[in-house]
């Protein structure tokens, strides 16, 4: 009798916190989340007109020489690698390290393809963060400096002032977290889209 009424204890308490841990939490959680934070719980998602185009948290491979690109995606920005095949979900990068032979030679072909890109730049003035790819492989943002350098080929293409562009990127910049921690950052689909509703005036 006292293994039965032990047993009951225990499968109540099992299915108890189901209901609570497994249920109500995650249904009061996504309430909440709804009600305080709705653009972020709904994936931060940008829209133009009434199409979505994007998320402000996930960067995008612009190819176009009329728009400004991201920084290298060890996962590709999480769309289809190879031809119609999707890898599925992915994050993250290769993580070699700095003697790997493999490493040197992506970043080598990452500078070549931004000074191709970009001929009016300098090898020694490429910062960091356009040639390396983030933890993440996901990271929307380039530091200020990638997006100015990007002016000369995007001014050519699209016909815009070198001023225009350097005041879209100004508006698109997000600055040090409290002031103090961090670099200013510009989100490469916000700073594309204000790009694009500009060309279109």
């Amino acid at each position: 009798m006292r293994n039965i009424k032990k047993y009951k204890q225990v499968f109540f308490v099992t299915i108890f916190a189901f209901i609570v841990c497994g249920i109500i939490y995650p249904l009061l959680m996504t309430v909440l989340a709804q009600i305080i934070f709705p653009k972020q719980a709904n994936g931060s998602l940008i829209k133009m007109g009434d199409e979505v185009v994007g998320s402000e948290l996930i960067g995008q491979d612009f190819t176009d020489p009329k728009l400004f690109h991201s920084r290298p995606s060890a996962v590709n920005y999480n769309v289809y690698e190879d031809g119609d095949k999707y890898d599925g979900l992915a994050s993250g990068s290769k993580n070699l390290a700095v003697s790997n032979p493999n490493l040197k030679k992506r970043i080598n072909e990452d500078i070549d393809k931004f000074i191709k890109e970009n001929p009016t730049v300098s090898k020694e003035d490429i910062p960091e963060d356009i040639i390396s790819q983030s933890g993440s492989g996901l990271d929307p943002h380039i530091s200020v400096k990638a997006a100015q350098l990007q002016v000369d080929r995007v001014a050519k293409n699209t016909n815009l002032s070198k001023e225009n562009l350097e005041q879209l990127i100004k508006q698109n910049t997000s600055e040090k977290a409290l002031g103090i921690f961090g670099e200013q950052t510009v989100n490469v689909l916000k700073l594309n889209i204000d790009l694009v509703s500009e060309m279109k005036k």
